[in-house]
């Protein structure tokens, strides 16, 4: 059984590439992860659609973690402003995993 993992920002155009990113760590894992970016207004859409097991934003959107915490009953977290600016797959992939572990 996989994990489906979601990644929201402003419009979903930077958090696609840092998905890619994160879809080719996951793989060279051998996990089995599905990894897919959307833009925070669509989160409650996109919630009830895929049903990610976990949901990390953008640091530009820091200011809506609250509300999607209520929103949604799956851990929500903030990217690494560091590791998003440098698309770190491998880096966000683990915060991602290591947030599951503490579910």
């Amino acid at each position: 059984m996989g994990v489906t993992i979601m990644l929201a920002c402003a419009g979903g155009m930077s958090s696609s590439m840092l998905a890619v990113r994160m879809q080719k760590a996951a793989a060279a894992r051998h996990l089995d992860a599905t990894v897919f970016a959307r833009g925070f207004g669509a989160i409650p859409q996109a919630y009830r659609k895929s049903h990610p097991d976990v949901i990390l934003l953008g640091p530009q959107v820091r200011y809506v973690l609250r509300s999607v915490q209520k929103e949604v009953p799956v851990p929500v977290a903030v990217i690494n402003m560091t590791d998003y600016g440098m698309m770190d797959g491998e880096k966000v992939l683990t915060q991602a995993l290591d947030l599951l572990s503490q579910k």
